[in-house]
């Protein structure tokens, strides 16, 4: 049970995450909100590092480490590519759903085989993610690149949840999040270099974004301790339930409409959760 809770934890957290990232980047460049933003949440790394950190961390765990960061920022990157054009209700849900069956397909070729209610209960959260995601349609026309770029933005989503469950767990501590931090921060800023982009932002931006960072942080921190006490194959599904809080807070603070596929959505998701935790 509490592997469940910590990855449901580490969801609810990355979406209020994205939601407060959502927001900077309204009135912000997208590429200065995730470098400023990942920037911030240093200094709650270091305090996790200092309180729950231990952990004899290998040059493999730091290596997998770097190599979530880079594909996380490749992630990222892809998706404010594609929500550029206007295509959030094919992003949205594409690079969701992506994010939970990369991982699901890894853990059932890296680890033991979960119990069918548990891999029942994954295949309900993947199905309840792409509900939650689907947002209003728009007038975007769909072309083979444009869904090449989502299904690469979930695939590295994917990877990223993959890479970072198997940074070592207990044995490695929570230092593997700093390689993370690193690379996706060194990414972040030498791209910034390459295409000139200023990194300031307007005070409001700013301020979502101060928050956004430690809460990314936070949200790694459970979800590193979630995989490291059961299978990727039901934690990673359960974590990518992250649209799940951004759609309930689009909702309490913007006042969204949410449309009746998506409150479907959100019931899915609890029977997955209680499924998964069987």
């Amino acid at each position: 049970m509490l592997p469940i809770l910590l990855a449901g934890a580490s969801a609810a957290v990355w979406g209020t995450s994205d939601f407060c990232g959502g927001k900077a980047t309204q009135r912000g460049n997208a590429l200065t909100v995730t470098v400023l933003s990942q920037l911030w949440g240093l200094p709650l790394l270091a305090l996790a590092l200092v309180v729950i950190g231990g952990g004899s961390p290998s040059v493999g765990a730091f290596g997998w480490g770097l190599l979530a960061g880079l594909a996380g920022f490749i992630g990222i990157l892809l998706l404010y590519g594609g929500l550029a054009q206007g295509a959030m209700a094919i992003f949205a849900p594409v690079t969701a759903v992506g994010s939970a069956l990369v991982p699901l397909i890894a853990g059932l070729i890296l680890e033991r085989t979960p119990s069918v209610l548990q891999l029942l209960g994954a295949g309900c959260a993947i199905v309840a993610i792409g509900m939650v995601s689907l947002t209003g349609g728009g007038r975007t026309k769909v072309t083979p690149r444009l869904v090449a770029l989502a299904l690469t933005s979930g695939a590295m989503f994917g990877i990223f949840f993959t890479l970072l469950g198997r940074t070592g767990g207990t044995s490695a501590g929570l230092w593997p999040l700093l390689a993370v931090r690193f690379a996706s921060v060194g990414a972040g800023l030498l791209v910034s270099a390459r295409t000139r982009t200023s990194l300031r932002l307007t005070r409001q931006s700013l301020r979502w974004a101060t928050v956004a960072g430690p809460l990314d942080i936070l949200a790694n921190v459970l979800y590193v301790q979630a995989a490291d006490r059961d299978l990727l194959s039901v934690v990673a599904p359960v974590a990518a339930l992250y649209p799940v809080s951004t759609v309930l807070l689009a909702l309490a603070v913007d006042r969204e409409r949410v449309r009746v596929v998506q409150f479907v959505g959100l019931g899915l998701a609890a029977v997955a959760l209680v499924l998964v935790a069987t």
